[in-house]
């Protein structure tokens, strides 16, 4: 090579150096052009999704709702306002829907084939990615505590059945109260489970002929494996936190477990990322891993969350067959509440004190 052509090869590399470190810069500021904080801190809640449409709503039922939602947003927010801590806040909205029978979770849990109700939550820290889950519970009133507890006063993730109950007794934690399954009880739900029941003996007794009308014609029934309560947070620290509380699927049977108490599909947090919390066909959800594929896409990708939100739930679920939908707080504040069914109970406010409520898809 002639001196020439090392000079000419020099300038060229020079000059591509100088361009690429251009693009780089210029690309690093219409990012931080575009990534500002939104709000300072910030709550998000959901009641479930599935078939809710107005014209199957009494404006009574509807009313209850509004106020449940109203008052499990509001419950985190007074927290958050107050300079409290997001772990905190989410316990508190949650607890608040698991007490209501409106909701799919606690007193409102719908029964298994065996004709108990059987519970499971999942909480996360965002700050340390620490978290904590319990499955298959029947005697705890308010099952996303124990999940805060698992992860705070034990060295597991998950805990199921008998050992999440023995669990909670050896607690001895006034905020942890012990109930008999009973106090679950509400009546619509165990009607439910008499329809499905009295439908199965149907169906075996004539071979097998098609029974899906049921479904149709019985929304605890239709709606119940989406009928989850979740909650993300994010506080003035900078900490997110997300949880997730259900009863589960009417007539479930052997012992199954949905994407609830999930870690990665029912519930993730991370400071960096975002918070997610998941309602829907749990089997869908743990087989997409929803919660954590929507903070991948955002580190990985460089995704904003309703770029990742929207590509997870209105794409990538729905061609792998799944129903649902989530909320999701990012680390600046940004909400998204997406779902692919015609309603999601949910409710959002930020550090503006600004509410909104929602049911039905707008």
């Amino acid at each position: 090579m002639t001196n020439h052509e090392k000079n000419l090869f020099l300038i060229v590399a020079i000059v591509l150096i100088a361009c690429q470190e251009t693009a780089t810069k210029s690309k690093e500021l219409a990012i931080s052009e575009t990534q500002k904080q939104t709000s300072e801190f910030a709550i998000v809640i959901h009641g479930g999704a599935g078939t809710i449409k107005k014209e199957n709503m009494t404006p009574e039922l509807e009313k209850q709702y509004n106020d449940k939602l109203t008052e499990a947003v509001k419950a985190g927010h007074d927290i958050l306002k107050n300079g409290g801590d997001a772990m905190d806040a989410v316990e508190a909205s949650i607890r608040i829907m698991e007490d209501s029978p409106l909701f799919n979770s606690g007193k409102g849990a719908v029964f298994t084939h065996d004709g108990i109700n059987s519970l499971d939550a999942s909480f996360m820290d965002g700050k340390t990615l620490n978290a904590g889950a319990v499955a298959g519970i029947t005697t705890v009133k308010n099952p996303i505590s124990l999940a805060r507890k698992v992860m705070t006063d034990s060295e597991h993730v998950l805990l199921s059945g008998s050992g999440g109950d023995a669990f909670a007794k050896a607690l001895q934690d006034p905020n942890i109260e012990i109930v008999p399954n009973s106090y679950f009880y509400t009546e619509n739900r165990y009607q439910s489970l008499q329809r499905v029941l009295k439908r199965e003996a149907e169906k075996d007794a004539q071979n097998d002929k098609e029974v899906a009308q049921l479904e149709l014609e019985d929304p605890f029934i239709k709606d119940s494996k989406y009928g989850t309560v979740g909650c993300v947070a994010l506080d003035k620290n900078g900490n997110i936190a997300a949880g997730t509380s259900t009863g589960g699927m009417t007539n479930k049977k052997y012992g199954r477990i949905g994407d609830s108490p999930i870690i990665g599909s029912g519930t993730y947090a991370n400071n960096a990322t975002c918070g997610v919390s998941s309602t829907g066909h749990g089997e869908f959800f743990i087989r997409a891993q929803v919660a954590y594929d929507i903070s991948a896409m955002m580190e990985y990708k460089g995704m904003t969350l309703k770029e990742a939100t929207d590509a997870v739930i209105q794409k990538k679920l729905i061609d792998l067959g799944g129903t649902g939908g989530i909320v999701a707080l990012d680390h600046l504040g940004n909400v998204s509440m997406e779902f692919n069914t015609a309603g999601m109970y949910r409710a959002t406010m930020n550090d503006k004190d600004e509410l909104i409520v929602g049911m039905y898809k707008e």
